[in-house]
């Protein structure tokens, strides 16, 4: 898991972040302050069911708060790129409780 400082080293790189309600949201890295609230470019929300493949909702440019933040991580492009997301099923994660 990447924080506070740690995210200099992953600006401009696409990124993944679990947030405390179970969202994956995945986009390029634009800036963080330091209570680590997030603002991501060419962003999507990826929605998984048990039911049919993985749904990706655009979202744009977006900001998440830091309290929201659960895990933040590199994504791996090329591995990520070779995945068939569409077939890919899987549960919804749970909310994170603290």
């Amino acid at each position: 898991m990447l924080g506070g400082p740690g995210l200099e080293t992953v600006v401009d790189q696409i990124i993944s972040v679990i947030t405390n309600d179970g969202r994956n949201i995945v986009g390029v890295l634009k800036g963080f302050d330091q209570a680590t609230n997030i603002i991501l470019d060419e962003s999507h929300e990826r929605v998984y069911s048990t039911k049919e493949g993985v749904q990706q909702l655009v979202l744009g440019l977006y900001i998440i708060r830091g309290d929201n933040i659960s895990v933040i991580g590199e994504l791996d492009e090329e591995l990520d790129a070779s995945l068939d997301l569409s077939q890919l099923k899987a549960h919804p994660l749970k909310p994170v409780i603290h």
